[in-house]
């Protein structure tokens, strides 16, 4: 009979191959790699943590994904922030503040979270958070940032606080880059790059996979390319279509199988970045992981949300802890009716399931506003 499947040990290990590898990649610089291994301890403090939850009966997930601005500078082709009205142009209201945001990292320090990726928009327009996060070395904030704002001081903050490390998204070399995210995009990530690997910040970058790039971003000459420019690790996130007309960006179950392959050869060759894809390494986790079960997101406004593309809340951790959060009606229900054990047939589970979750979430509203009646 095959052992049951153990979601915290999957997670565990899965985190444990993440600091693995990134230990050795900062291991080129002694302060960085000085770091990595006071992070690496760190880590394993917060396994314990939430090993020591989860005898309690509590699931405590090792991830957390912190969207900190609604505000962004560029307009990028097929931005699921846009088309989810998330993403604005103006000066955005009613955001979180920085100390806030210091808070919910303290908090996620101690219940045992290891990773916060910063999101947005643009995080780096939020300086007064990159500070907070930067409190709080236990944890390490990979920021999902275009690349564009990389001023000295920007760089004084990244070199300072070790525990922010820049994740830039790129989309292959410059001509697919530019395509998507604007004319000079490219030399302008590329600038930030140079200015990094001089400086030994450890950074890394995330591609966005369609039907158009895939070939290039998973070839071994554009991964020695990015590594080459010091570049440690590579997320690649599936494209999701949440704007219409771009479905036929989207991989299919071929272009997936494609995908996972390449990307098995590539992590068995040396000197190439650290790997992590999403959603296909969620393929051995008995489901999605969203709404608190590997990780939930908190937007910009302090929503507790399952997931980036999966925009609906009745929580906000204004008013509420992060360990109330986990157990928000919204997520106890998603969890309960089997929707994230749906078939993971790559791409999002909940988008493809919106209208479930929509009326799951009308549902728990309903349900309090009558208990509090």
């Amino acid at each position: 009979m095959p052992e049951a499947f153990d979601l915290e040990r999957y997670l565990t290990g899965g985190v444990e191959q993440i600091v693995k590898g990134l230990v050795k990649g900062a291991a080129f610089h002694p302060r960085a790699g000085l770091f990595m291994a006071q992070y690496a301890l760190a880590s394993k403090r917060a396994s314990a943590l939430r090993q020591d939850a989860e005898e309690r009966g509590e699931h405590i997930p090792p991830f957390l994904i912190a969207s900190i601005t609604s505000l962004c500078n560029l307009h990028c082709a097929g931005c699921y922030a846009r088309s989810l009205d998330t993403c604005v142009d103006g000066v955005p209201t009613e955001q979180m503040t920085g100390d806030d945001w210091l808070r919910v990292f303290t908090e996620a320090r101690e219940l045992g979270i290891g990773f916060i990726l910063l999101a947005g928009g643009e995080p780096m327009v939020r300086r007064d958070v990159l500070e907070a996060a930067g409190q709080v070395p236990e944890i390490l904030f990979p920021i999902f940032t275009n690349g564009t704002l990389m001023t000295g001081d920007m760089l004084n903050l990244l070199e300072r606080r070790r525990n922010l490390a820049p994740v830039m998204s790129i989309e292959g070399g410059e001509t697919e880059t530019d395509r998507r995210r604007g004319k000079g995009v490219w030399a302008q990530v590329s600038e930030a790059m140079a200015q990094m690997r001089r400086r030994h910040i450890l950074f890394g970058a995330s591609v966005t996979v369609t039907t158009e790039n895939l070939a290039e971003v998973t070839s071994e000459a554009f991964l020695r390319g990015i590594a080459g420019m010091g570049c440690k690790a590579v997320v690649f996130v599936e494209y999701v279509p949440t704007e219409d007309g771009t479905d036929s960006l989207a991989l299919d179950d071929a272009g997936r199988e494609t995908l996972a392959r390449k990307l098995d050869l590539l992590r068995q060759q040396e000197d190439l970045p650290l790997m992590i894809s999403f959603p296909g390494d969620e393929k051995n986790s008995g489901g999605c992981l969203a709404a608190g079960r590997g990780f939930f997101h908190i937007n910009s406004h302090g929503g507790a949300e399952p997931c980036p593309f999966s925009p609906y809340s009745d929580f906000n951790v204004k008013e509420h802890s992060l360990r109330e959060a986990l157990q928000s009606k919204l997520f106890r229900a998603l969890r309960d009716e089997g929707l994230l054990m749906e078939e993971h047939d790559g791409g999002c589970v909940l988008f493809r399931q919106r209208r479930q979750v929509e009326a799951l979430l009308g549902a728990v509203t309903q349900k309090s506003e009558k208990e509090i009646s």
